[in-house]
C-alpha cells in the first residue's frame, strides 16, 4: 500500500521544508489540499523541492478553473516534476461554487466527466498533434494555434484523480480516472457497500480493470499509541463530522447508518450560525461509529480487514511534521515510529 502525507495548507514559504521532510520519512507521496491556500502554487513548490515523491492535490477545486487552465498548469508541473504529478479534482458543493467561488452550478457528474475529457484532449493535441475537436455538454475545445501550444513533454500525461462522497463520482473514477480519493466524511461500511462497487461499475462500463484505479482509504482517522489516545482522537472528530454533516450533499453517509435526523439537526444549526455548538450535538458513539479507530500497532491489520480493495492511504495528520508544521500536528509520533509504520503499511497488499 502506498502511504501519503500532507503538504501545503500553509503559507508558501513553508512548503519546501515540508516536502523535503516528507521525502526523508520514506513516504510514497504527498497530498496538497485547497482549503485556505492555493493548491497549484503549493504543488509547484513541492515539485521544485523534491525528487522522488508522487505529488498530488487532494483536492483542487475544478469548476472555478476552466479545463484549459487546469490542463496547462498540470502540463507545466508534469514537466517540472519529471512525471510525478496527479491532479486530484473535486467538484465542491453547490453553495460554495455559487456563493464562494461565484461560478455557475450544473450537475457535477457530467460536468466533471466533460472537464476531464477536455483536459486529456488538450494534452493529446500538445503531445501528439491531434486536431482539437472536443465538444461536450459543458465544455468545448476546437482551437489551438502554434502560438499557444507548449509542445510535447518526455513524460506520460499527468494522472487524474477525482474526489468522491457519492457513487456517481466513484463511478467516474472507475470509468476514466487514475485514482479515487474518498472523502473523509464516510465510514468503512459506506466505503465498502457504496464506493467500491461504484468504482467497479464504472470500470466495467469503460472496459477497464478496476486494478487500473488506485482506490484510497476513506473516512476519518482516530489513531494513537494507546486506547486512551484513540478515544481522544474520536472525540476530536465530532468537530469535522458536525461541519461536513451539516451539508445535505453528504447526508447519504448518515442515511447509510440511519442517522439522517442528526444530519438535518446539524443543517438547521448551521443555518442559525451555531458552529461552536455543533460538535456537542454529535454523540461520542456516533463519532466512534464513523471513525477508523485503532492504535498504530493494529493499523496494518485494520486495513487488511476493512479496506482490502484499497491501494493507498493518507495519514498526513498523524505523521510528524517539520518545524514549520501545518494544521495537522495531532500526533507526537517520533520519526523512528513513523518510519516503522510506513514500512509496515507498505506490506499491506490490495485484494
Amino acid at each position: 500500500m502506498k502511504v501519503f502525507g500532507s503538504c501545503g495548507e500553509t503559507w508558501l514559504g513553508n512548503v519546501p521544508e515540508q516536502v523535503r521532510y516528507a521525502e526523508s520519512l520514506g513516504l510514497d507521496g504527498v497530498s496538497i489540499g485547497e482549503m485556505k491556500h492555493n493548491s497549484i502554487l503549493a504543488l509547484t513548490l513541492a515539485a521544485e523541492h523534491s525528487s522522488r515523491l508522487e505529488l498530488g492535490t487532494g483536492v483542487t477545486i475544478a469548476f472555478p478553473r476552466s479545463p484549459m487552465v487546469m490542463a496547462q498548469a498540470a502540463w507545466d508541473l508534469q514537466e517540472l516534476s519529471k512525471g510525478r504529478i496527479t491532479i486530484g479534482l473535486g467538484s465542491q458543493v453547490k453553495g460554495h461554487n455559487q456563493r464562494r467561488f461565484s461560478v455557475p452550478w450544473t450537475p457535477p457528474y457530467q460536468r466533471m466527466k466533460d472537464y476531464i475529457g477536455m483536459m486529456r484532449a488538450v494534452w493529446r493535441s500538445w503531445q501528439h498533434g491531434e486536431t482539437p475537436n472536443f465538444v461536450s455538454e459543458n465544455y468545448t475545445y476546437t482551437l489551438m494555434t502554434p502560438n499557444f501550444n507548449p509542445g510535447p513533454i518526455p513524460y506520460p500525461f499527468p494522472k487524474i484523480a477525482v474526489a468522491a462522497v457519492g457513487p456517481k463520482m466513484a463511478e467516474l473514477a472507475g470509468e476514466m480516472c487514475d485514482a479515487l480519493l474518498p472523502h473523509g466524511f464516510m465510514t468503512k461500511e459506506y466505503w465498502r457497500d457504496v464506493i467500491v462497487p461504484a468504482v467497479e461499475r464504472g470500470a466495467k462500463r469503460a472496459g477497464r480493470s478496476v486494478s487500473e484505479v488506485e482506490i484510497g482509504v476513506g473516512g476519518f482517522w482516530a489513531l494513537g499509541e494507546t486506547e486512551s489516545e484513540v478515544e481522544q482522537a474520536i472525540d476530536r472528530l465530532r468537530t469535522p463530522i458536525s461541519f461536513y454533516g451539516s451539508t445535505r450533499t453528504y447526508h447519504a453517509v448518515f442515511r447509510h447508518h440511519n442517522l439522517e435526523s442528526l444530519g438535518m439537526q446539524l443543517h438547521e444549526m448551521s443555518l442559525r450560525g451555531e458552529w461552536d455548538k455543533m460538535p456537542s450535538a454529535v454523540p461520542f458513539d456516533v463519532a466512534a461509529e464513523m471513525a477508523n479507530a485503532c492504535t498504530f500497532d493494529k493499523l496494518p491489520d485494520y486495513l487488511r480487514t476493512n479496506f482490502a480493495a484499497a491501494s493507498r492511504i493518507h495519514l498526513g495528520q498523524y505523521l510528524p511534521q517539520p518545524s514549520t508544521g501545518g494544521p495537522w500536528r495531532q500526533s507526537a509520533m517520533s520519526e523512528e515510529r513513523a518510519r516503522w509504520l510506513i514500512n509496515e503499511l507498505h506490506k499491506v497488499q490490495a485484494a
